[in-house]
């Protein structure tokens, strides 16, 4: 049976809240001008640690023990990443060019779709995975944020360069 929630975002907040119909379950917030989201579903808490500068690699940590319980690693073109716990590896890719469409995925198949924009979207699934969701949404943002900083260093010299 397929399982279906939404998520929202303001346009200029850093908290994705997740609901079931019209109840909030659960949200995704990343800390401002630092590596860390904290993440929470269902009262199931977790931490995801940013680390590296060049080749970033996040871990997923329990909320409540700290301790390590997955980790993400990105792909270079930004359109993909390995979600690895000690007991399975998901995947995460975009499905379509404008990165409006995203799943993750194992060798049996799909087993979440994201879909959305700047402030809204849904995920479809068949189990809802607490876990999972968050490192969707959180796969989506890291990458939007990346895409964010390389506009920035690329035309804001070009700008300045223009208008000076």
């Amino acid at each position: 049976m397929k399982t279906y929630l939404n998520w929202k975002r303001g346009t200029f907040s850093t908290t994705y809240r997740i609901f079931s119909g019209e109840n909030a379950i659960g949200q995704l917030q990343n800390q401002s001008f630092k590596k860390t989201a904290l993440g929470s579903i269902h009262q199931k808490r977790y931490t995801f640690n940013t680390k590296g500068v060049f080749k970033q690699e996040t871990q997923i940590l329990d909320g409540d023990s700290h301790k390590l319980i997955g980790t993400i690693t990105y792909g270079s073109m930004m359109t993909r990443a390995t979600v690895r716990f000690s007991d399975r590896t998901v995947y995460w890719k975009y499905d379509n060019t404008w990165q409006t469409k995203w799943s993750l995925f194992n060798e049996k198949g799909i087993l979440m779709k994201f879909s959305g924009r700047a402030t809204s979207g849904t995920i479809e699934c068949d189990d809802p995975d607490e876990l999972l969701v968050l490192c969707g949404l959180f796969v989506t943002n890291y990458y939007q944020q990346a895409m964010i900083a390389v506009f920035v260093a690329v035309f804001i010299p070009v700008w300045v360069t223009l208008f000076n």
